[in-house]
């Protein structure tokens, strides 16, 4: 069963990009890594997600044709919460 201070999948999933860019604090950093020790879906989605910086990180504006930026900034600006 669960403690109190275990994390959940969804709440992963919310810390993530801070996660990744090394910008949690050391306990929630802790709390995700043991998390990810023990939920093989998250690992694997974290995995992903690791590859997909990889492959994707260093594009820029100028390397994405207008018609695919300007949808891909509207998808970003509908799921960013008002």
């Amino acid at each position: 069963m669960p403690g109190p201070d275990d994390l959940t999948c969804a709440e992963l999933v919310a810390l993530v990009t801070d996660y990744l860019e090394g910008a949690l604090p050391p306990a929630a950093e802790r709390r995700i890594d043991e998390h990810l020790e023990s939920c093989e879906e998250c690992s694997v989605y974290v995995e992903q997600l690791r590859a997909t910086i990889a492959a994707l990180g260093g594009l820029t504006e100028d390397d994405v044709e207008p018609p695919v930026l300007d949808a891909l900034l509207a998808v970003f600006r509908r799921a960013r919460p008002a």
